[in-house]
């Protein structure tokens, strides 16, 4: 599938795009002692991570189904991108820790302009890499994109204020690398926790929204023979869900015409964007 394709393509540019930011990053940091640029470094550490369980997951999740796994290998995505915001937590936490050492110890920083053009090439190459992903998260319905664009798009305001951290230690101001750094530390964890809490929605089956839920209905309303429908379940498959929907028509209709009717039902469902299958079971009424 096209969807699966641009992932991997994704996934792939993640990793050769951070693997290059934190050499420089890192370098950079070290040699200089900047608490806030060795935040970003790690930032992209934790990057190379995120997009290398793009790539697998995304790889897992577009197998086929097959007999052991029935409605195919979807809900990869959503435990690799449980595996990414633990991993962005877990740095956050380290950040954190040395970033309030260093603001209370003071920062060793000594300044130079690499610094600042390592942070402008950062910014460079994170935004082209957020617009690229931010185009394929409005094509397609991915959790993996939606993290990786979410990282991008945090880099870019994370190294804005690392670079001026940077540039403030100029006017002998040098306490606010390490107030970057925390900040840097608590965008990581927050982004992390929210990744995490929308894998495990979707790994303890969460229910299908509203809005599809009300196109389903509509749908059904559509034809004139189902006089009843009850209440819609469905369990998450990945991306998509597995619709089960029950009607009540005429207890007069032949068997033939309510199955004919459960069809055509469950193909008009089956075709919305969020559905990966569905299942219309009729009943009777007098």
């Amino acid at each position: 599938m096209e969807r699966f394709k641009e992932t991997k393509k994704a996934g792939l540019l993640g990793i050769v795009g951070n693997l290059f930011l934190l050499i420089i990053k890192g370098s950079a940091g070290f040699l200089f002692k900047s608490q806030s640029m060795i935040a970003d470094a790690a930032n992209s550490a934790s990057d190379i991570f995120a997009s290398l369980m793009t790539f697998i997951g995304n790889k897992i999740a577009s197998e086929p189904k097959d007999n052991s796994h029935n409605f195919g290998h979807g809900k990869a995505e959503y435990i690799f991108s449980m595996l990414i915001a633990i991993s962005m937590v877990l740095v956050s936490l380290k950040l954190l820790y040395d970033s309030i050492y260093t603001l209370i110890y003071g920062s060793e920083l000594t300044f130079s302009w690499l610094l600042v053009i390592v942070c402008i090439i950062t910014i460079v190459i994170k935004f082209a890499l957020y617009l690229y992903t931010h185009k394929l998260c409005k094509k397609y319905t991915n959790i993996l994109l939606e993290a990786n664009q979410k990282d991008h798009r945090n880099d870019c305001i994370v190294t804005c204020f690392t670079l001026i951290s940077i540039l403030l230690t100029l006017a002998g101001i040098y306490w606010f690398d390490g107030v970057v750094g925390i900040g840097i530390s608590v965008w990581i964890c927050l982004t992390g926790a929210k990744i995490f809490i929308e894998s495990y929605n979707v790994l303890m089956d969460i229910s299908i929204d509203q809005k599809t839920e009300e196109q389903i209905l509509d749908l059904a309303h559509h034809y004139k023979d189902i006089q009843k429908i009850d209440a819609i379940s469905s369990t998450p498959v990945g991306y998509q869900y597995v619709i089960f929907l029950t009607i009540y028509v005429d207890g007069n209709m032949s068997t033939f015409d309510s199955h004919t009717l459960a069809d055509k039902l469950e193909q008009d469902v089956s075709n919305l964007e969020k559905v990966y299958k569905a299942v219309v079971h009729v009943n009777p009424i007098k």
